[in-house]
Parts: structure tokens; C-alpha cells; sequence
């Protein structure tokens, strides 16, 4: 790789604080315009992200086989006749050993009390285990409307989900029960005809035509974090992060950017790289792959491994991943 000015490491251009745009739109003039913020709670592996990107339509949120792959809170906007309907996708909730899993289930937590209504995902296979016992019982302090989504319904037989839906409502009331297949969309239009219809009036807080308010820099890090956890699903702990360093336009409309992979020891370094760096090769084509796709520009890409002891101590690396450093 060739060396440029370092002064150009400081270039940036306001495309990339921008969030994703589908098509052109306007702001609603608040004219029987509704908007409002739902937010996704749930424990870890639930299908929360899988969930948004059905509900918003394209994918604004990364999806792998790893427990509490979403690190911070992911809006995705959808819209449904004259309402917004702005869900916010929360990291897992579970119990936290780590700074970071206290981070990542305190902005969860804030997620939901920062909201209009809560929607409770539980994945209907798995039932209420520990984790969800736990969410149920804490929401019960959280005086806001809440409904109760079922996820993977098209593999649970009826009678589960019913004494399932029953059985949550033992613990906190809920407004309303939703049964869905967030893999294949089952049960998503009624979903967003709901909260339609009921959050509050009022006029849209994003343009029509933006699915997200992730930055771009951002979004790139997450897809580059995806396909590092999808290749590396077992040989790699989940206590790894993605930073975009450089987002450049170049003149001819692409775009050169430059990431770094954190982790934490030389032998995850050795991981991530594999025999002759074709592990790393297949993952920034991978990811370049989708850059393309979700940027509709050309992507030149450039990833690096670094060792970071500890950097999930450091309070830079949380401000990077939106979260507040817990002291």
C-alpha cells in the first residue's frame, strides 16, 4: 500500500455524517403527520436487528450468529402512510461481567426509557429463560406503552405461543402481542400499521427518504465488523472492534476508506489475518462488496490489524462505538 500525505488523514466531507437515503422525500408538515421512537428490547440473539431491517426495509443494522453483536443504539426509520415510525434496535440485554457489557446494557436500557412506546422481542423457540425473566420483571418499572412481539413463529408450534404470550403478560402488561418471522418478514405489516397508529402526533423528525441516522463512517465499520464476526464466528472472541480512521471522496465520486480492527492479544492478530493474509482479504472483499451495494459508489478499502491490551477500558474506543464509558 502505497503512503499518502499525512495531512489528508484529516479529510473528511459532510456526506459521511450523513445518514442512509433510499429516494427523494420531504419533511411532513406535522398535518395529521405522526412520529415517534420504538424501541427494540430484548436478549441477546432475539432477532431485534434481523426485525429492523425488515421493518425499515434495507439493512441499517449488522446481523451475525455472536450474542450482542449491536454494541449501540441503531434508528431506523420506516414509514407508514403519514407516520414515522423511528425504531431504535438496542444491544441484547443480559448480565454484564465486562465494562463493555455494562456500556452496552446501559444504553439498552436508556434506549427504552428514552422512548414513546417499547416493543419486548423474545424468541419464541427459546422461551422465557433467565435473561428474559429478568427484562420482564425490570419493565415493570417503565411506565410506557409496551407490546409484546414473538419472533420465529414459522418454527413454534401455536400452543407454545400462545401459553407463551400468556405467560409474559403474567409479568407486565402488554398492549398489544405480535406474532412474527423476522427472517422472512411474516407479520411485519401489522406491526407497522400499529405504530402508525400510535405514536405521537406530530411532524416527522427525518426526511422521508432516510432509513437511518447512522453515519456513514460508522455504518462502514459495522459492515466490516459483521464480516469479520461471520468468517470468524468461533476461532474469534466478540470483545473486538472496527474503527473507520479515513473516509475520503476521491474526484471521480468513490470512495477511499481506511479501517483498523482492535484486538486484544497477537494470536487473535494472527486470526484475523490467516495463512498469508488471506483471511483479511476475504473479509475487506467482503465488506467492500457491501459497501458498494449500500453506498451505490465505487469503494476503495483498506483494512489493518492492530493489538490493543485492554482497549475496552479505553474511553476513546466507547466514544467511537456511541457508548457511554462506565466508570
Amino acid at each position: 500500500m502505497t503512503n499518502e500525505n499525512e495531512n489528508d488523514h484529516d479529510t473528511e466531507n459532510n456526506e459521511e455524517l450523513q445518514g442512509i437515503h433510499i429516494s427523494g422525500g420531504i419533511i411532513g408538515t406535522g398535518e395529521d403527520t405522526r412520529a415517534g421512537f420504538v424501541a427494540l428490547i430484548g436478549a441477546p440473539n432475539a432477532g431485534k436487528s434481523t426485525l429492523l431491517n425488515q421493518l425499515v426495509g434495507i439493512k441499517v443494522s449488522i446481523v451475525t450468529h455472536k450474542v450482542q453483536t449491536t454494541r449501540a443504539l441503531i434508528r431506523g426509520v420506516a414509514m407508514e402512510d403519514k407516520s414515522q415510525i423511528i425504531f431504535v434496535d438496542t444491544p441484547g440485554i443480559f448480565k454484564p461481567k465486562r465494562r463493555l457489557d455494562r456500556a452496552m446494557v446501559d444504553s439498552a436500557w436508556g434506549g427504552a426509557k428514552d422512548a414513546d412506546l417499547i416493543a419486548v422481542l423474545i424468541d419464541a423457540k427459546k422461551g422465557i429463560d433467565e435473561e428474559v425473566e429478568k427484562i420482564l420483571v425490570e419493565l415493570q418499572n417503565i411506565k410506557l406503552p409496551k407490546v409484546l412481539i414473538l419472533n420465529k413463529v414459522d418454527i413454534t408450534k401455536r400452543e407454545k405461543l400462545l401459553d407463551l404470550a400468556a405467560k409474559a403478560n403474567e409479568y407486565t402488561r402488554f398492549d398489544k402481542t405480535f406474532m412474527v418471522s423476522a427472517l422472512n418478514g411474516s407479520g411485519t405489516k401489522d406491526i407497522l400499521r400499529y405504530f402508525g397508529e400510535h405514536v405521537p402526533e406530530g411532524p416527522w423528525l427525518y426526511p422521508e427518504d432516510q432509513a437511518s441516522d447512522v453515519p456513514l463512517r460508522m455504518l462502514a465499520a459495522e459492515i466490516t465488523r459483521e464480516k469479520l464476526y461471520l468468517r470468524l464466528h468461533q476461532e474469534l472472541p466478540y470483545i473486538s472492534t472496527v474503527e473507520t480512521d479515513r473516509w475520503e471522496e476521491k474526484k471521480d465520486g468513490s470512495v477511499r476508506i481506511e479501517q483498523t480492527i482492535f484486538v486484544e492479544r497477537d494470536s487473535q492478530k494472527s486470526i484475523v489475518l490467516g495463512n498469508k493474509g488471506q483471511t483479511i482479504k476475504a473479509i475487506s472483499q467482503r465488506a467492500r462488496e457491501e459497501m458498494e451495494e449500500a453506498f451505490e459508489t465505487r469503494i476503495h478499502l483498506f483494512v489493518f490489524v492492530k493489538v490493543r491490551e485492554n482497549w475496552s477500558d479505553d474511553p476513546e474506543r466507547y466514544r467511537n462505538m456511541g457508548l457511554d464509558f462506565p466508570r
